[in-house]
């Protein structure tokens, strides 16, 4: 009975061990990762979860209609700007389309610019580092026309 009292605490205190090391490890790599990110920026990856799928199913759709409508690109430092005819549709489909694309991608720094005197519309992406490569891989069939 005491052998058994013995291997139950020699386990017990091995376990306990062994679990702290993991909590600590673990601790250390969230640390990593939240000060390796400034300012609490986030990752560059689109958030699926950021949008309900009726929100997903319709920023698709106003994704299809706004590549099928851009008239030019323009690369700029830190990403691209869009360029669409000033249509009252593509207003509407850019500003329904733009909170859909914040939520998924809060990374980004949005504009929606309009031209006077019935001049185009320009819808542009930009962020910090890294976000233009992001833009170039995620809006490839806008980009690639």
């Amino acid at each position: 009975m005491k052998m058994f009292l013995i291997v139950a605490i020699t386990a017990a205190v091995l376990g306990g061990y062994a679990f702290s090391q993991i909590v600590s490890e673990r601790q250390a790599a969230a640390q990593r990762i939240s000060s390796a990110s400034p300012k609490g920026e986030t990752p560059f990856y689109c958030d699926r979860t950021a949008l309900t799928p009726e929100q997903r199913k319709r920023q698709q759709e106003l994704g299809k209609i706004l590549r099928s409508s851009v008239l030019g690109i323009q690369e700029l430092p830190d990403g691209f700007e869009f360029e669409f005819s000033y249509d009252p549709a593509n207003y509407q489909a850019l500003t329904e389309f733009t909170p859909l694309e914040r939520a998924c991608c809060p990374f980004f720094d949005i504009s929606i610019r309009l031209e006077r005197e019935g001049g185009k519309i320009w819808w542009g992406l930009t962020g910090r580092e890294g976000v233009k490569q992001f833009i170039r891989a995620e809006f490839s069939p806008w980009i690639k026309r």
